[in-house]
C-alpha cells in the first residue's frame, strides 16, 4: 500500500501578495488581470473575499458587483515562482518523488519515507507547519494510497488541513460526493456522465463500466477505475522530465473584433509564436487547433489533422483555413487561440528510405533544408530580439 500525498498551496497567489502586503489581510482582496485590457478574471482571493461569494475564475465586473469595496491587486508571476520552488524544497527534503501537479500543487510519495520520519499524516503535519513557519504560507493536504483521492483529500478540508482517506474508509467518505470532484471529470464530462444518470462517485463506482468505456472512451475507463480506488499511477521523481502534450498560446483583445482580415492577422501572429515554441521543445505537431470566443463568451474550436511538422508556413497556413472555413465574418470577437497537440520528440521522427526519392522529392527535400536553415536563423533572432522578429513575411496565404 503506497502512501501519497497532495499539497495544494491555500489562495496562492492572494497569500504570495500579502507577504508584502499585510494589510491585505483585512480587506477583501482578488489577484486579478487588468480589467481595462479586458483580462478582468479572479486568479486567487483571500479567506475574506471567498465569504462573498466570489469564486475563480470570474470576471472582476461581477466579482464587484458582490463587493464593491473588493482590493484588485495585479499578478506578479515571478514570486509566485520563486515560493513555489521555496516549497518544494521542503517536500524534497522527504521524498525525492515529487511531482508537480501545477505552480501551487505537488504529489508526494513517501512510502518510503515512513520509516526515517514517521506515518504518512505526520509527514503531512511536518511539511504543513514547517512550510508556515519557515514562509508563512498554508497548505491543504491529502493522504492516501494513490493520487486520486490524495488530490480529492486535498480539496475536501481548507485552509491549513490534513485529511486522510484511506483504503478502509474511501467509500464512507467520498462515495456520497458529486462526481466532478473526481479528478480529470470536468465540466464536459460531468454533463456527459449526468445524462446517463451519473451525480455521485458512487454512482460512477457502481456503473456498468463498460457502458461509461462506450460514452467517454479512454477517460471513461480511467475514471470509473479511479471511482473504484484504482489508480497505479506512479509519482515521478522530481527532476524526471515531464513530457509535454500541448502547446498553446490566446490573446484576449481590447475591443472586439468583427473584421475576418484583422482576425487573420492576429491568428498568424499567434501561429508564428507557437510554431516557435514547438521548435524550442525540439518537437513536431499532427493536430492544429483554434478556438475563438465572441462577445457573449460563447466558444467554438476546430481542429485538423497534419502530417508532422515544425513549419511556420505549414501551421499557418492550416490555422488560416481553419479560421476561413468555419469563422461568420461580422460576427464579434473577445478572444482567440491556437493550439499544438499530438506532439513528438524531432528524434522520433522516421528515417527517410533514401531508395525511395525521386526528383520531383529530392527538389522538395532541398526547398525544405533551405526553409529549415532561413527558419533557423529567424528563431535565433527572434530569441533575441523577441516580437520586433515577424514570420508572417515570409508565408504566402492565398485568398
Amino acid at each position: 500500500m503506497r502512501a501519497i500525498l497532495h499539497c495544494d498551496l491555500n489562495n496562492f497567489f492572494a497569500s504570495v501578495e500579502m507577504l508584502s502586503k499585510p494589510e491585505l489581510r483585512n480587506v477583501p482582496m482578488a489577484v486579478s488581470g487588468d480589467p481595462n485590457k479586458r483580462h478582468g478574471i479572479i486568479l486567487a482571493k483571500n479567506q475574506i473575499a471567498r465569504k462573498y461569494g466570489i469564486y475563480t475564475p470570474e470576471t472582476v465586473y461581477s466579482a464587484l458587483k458582490k463587493c464593491p469595496n473588493l482590493v484588485l491587486v495585479k499578478p506578479h508571476y515571478e514570486e509566485y515562482v520563486k515560493y513555489s520552488k521555496l516549497v518544494n524544497e521542503i517536500y524534497k527534503k522527504y521524498t525525492d518523488r515529487v511531482e508537480k501537479f501545477s505552480i501551487d500543487e505537488s504529489f508526494l510519495d513517501v512510502t518510503e519515507s515512513t520509516a526515517i520520519f514517521g506515518t504518512p499524516y505526520e509527514i503531512a503535519y511536518k511539511i504543513k507547519e514547517e512550510i508556515k513557519s519557515k514562509y508563512n504560507l498554508t497548505i491543504s493536504v491529502g493522504v492516501s494510497f494513490n493520487k486520486t483521492f490524495a488530490k480529492l483529500g486535498s480539496d475536501l478540508k481548507k485552509p491549513d488541513a490534513i485529511t486522510v482517506i484511506s483504503f478502509d474508509n474511501y467509500k464512507e467518505k467520498i462515495y456520497k460526493l458529486p462526481v466532478n470532484m473526481l479528478l480529470y471529470v470536468g465540466k464536459n464530462t460531468t454533463a456527459k456522465l449526468n445524462k446517463l444518470g451519473i451525480k455521485t462517485i458512487e454512482d460512477l463506482a457502481l456503473s456498468n463500466k463498460y457502458r461509461i468505456i462506450k460514452h467517454l472512451g479512454k477517460l471513461g475507463e480511467q475514471i470509473y477505475n479511479h471511482a473504484n480506488g484504482i489508480d497505479n499511477d506512479p509519482v515521478k521523481f522530481y527532476y524526471e522530465k515531464e513530457e509535454r502534450k500541448s502547446i498553446s498560446k490566446g490573446i484576449t483583445f481590447e475591443s472586439d473584433i468583427n473584421d475576418i482580415r484583422v482576425l487573420e492577422k492576429e491568428f498568424i501572429k499567434l501561429s508564428s509564436d507557437v510554431s516557435f515554441l514547438l521548435r524550442k521543445s525540439n518537437m513536431r505537431t499532427s493536430v492544429v487547433s483554434i478556438v475563438y470566443k465572441d462577445a457573449m463568451f460563447v466558444s467554438s474550436s476546430r481542429q485538423r489533422k497534419i502530417s508532422f511538422t515544425n513549419s511556420f508556413d505549414e501551421i499557418c497556413k492550416n490555422v488560416i483555413e481553419l479560421v476561413r472555413e468555419n469563422y461568420k465574418n461580422g460576427v464579434p470577437i473577445r478572444y482567440i487561440c491556437v493550439g499544438l497537440t499530438g506532439l513528438k520528440s524531432n528524434s522520433e521522427d522516421e528515417q527517410l528510405n533514401i531508395f525511395n526519392i525521386v526528383e520531383k522529392d529530392r527538389n522538395i527535400e532541398k526547398y525544405n533544408k533551405n526553409k529549415e536553415k532561413a527558419t533557423q536563423v529567424m528563431d535565433r533572432l527572434k530569441d533575441i530580439y523577441g516580437d520586433k522578429i515577424d514570420y508572417a513575411s515570409t508565408i504566402n496565404l492565398k485568398k
